[in-house]
């Protein structure tokens, strides 16, 4: 009971001093870190160059490798000297000479007539065409029976002179039929079926016309080069009459 008298109950009781553990002292040195890392960093940013950065701006441009740099090949300037023309000199003509007048002889015997010509020549004939035409009008029932009398053309045919088939001649038929202008080509050879080896036809109308000299037609070569004269042609309104057959002959 001793023991318990000796307390003194109205006095507070002293608590013990704390004491640091070892998760105190690590926390302390974790944010001791941290606020120094925190200033590297503010440091770097505000300073990239400082010395305590190792990949600072100017560490990089120093470690890097030069580039080459392409100097171009600039080529000589050239004279080139321009050419002078040579103007020759120009020779100053010699005085022309005055020939000295000399008198007309006298002669006593009289100057003799001039002999007229025994006779004027001809002019010379126009040479002809190489190729002459026959011109027929006759029913075209008798190449183009299919047609009747429904048709109106020219057709024929182009002959050498031995009387064999010449064909590739172009034929021409230029003119006008009624108020229609006609203006065709063929050759030779496109309708031998019809008329012959060297057989052609121009259909002008379905139905027979009227019509004087208004149309013509034309022997050519390959080259274009006119082998007969304008070869004037009719048509007719009959059906005995609406083909105009052309027989191209050379000439012997």
């Amino acid at each position: 009971m001793s023991d318990f008298n000796d307390i003194d109950f109205d006095r507070p009781q002293q608590k013990p001093a704390p004491t640091l553990q070892v998760w105190d002292i690590l926390s302390i040195v974790v944010l001791l870190i941290t606020v120094c890392i925190g200033a590297y960093y503010l440091l770097v940013f505000l300073n990239p160059n400082i010395p305590a950065n190792p990949f600072s701006p100017q560490r990089l441009t120093a470690n890097l490798i030069p580039t080459a740099t392409i100097t171009p090949i600039s080529m000589p300037a050239t004279w080139t000297p321009s050419a002078t023309p040579y103007i020759p000199p120009t020779d100053t003509p010699l005085p022309s000479f005055t020939p000295v007048f000399t008198q007309t002889p006298f002669s006593l015997v009289p100057p003799t007539a001039t002999l007229k010509p025994s006779s004027t020549p001809k002019p010379s004939a126009t040479p002809k065409a190489p190729y002459y035409a026959k011109v027929e009008y006759i029913a075209s029932s008798k190449y183009r029976p299919e047609f009747g009398c429904n048709w109106l053309g020219v057709a024929g045919i182009v002959l050498d002179k031995n009387g064999a088939h010449h064909i590739y001649v172009q034929v021409l038929l230029i003119g006008t039929l009624g108020s229609e202008s006609i203006n065709n080509i063929t050759v030779s050879g496109t309708a031998p079926q019809y008329y012959g080896a060297s057989g052609f036809e121009f259909q002008l109308a379905t139905t027979p016309k009227d019509s004087t000299k208004t149309l013509f037609l034309q022997l050519r070569d390959q080259g274009g080069m006119p082998l007969s004269e304008n070869i004037y042609i009719n048509t007719y309104n009959s059906c005995d009459k609406n083909m105009v057959f052309i027989t191209f002959r050379e000439n012997k």
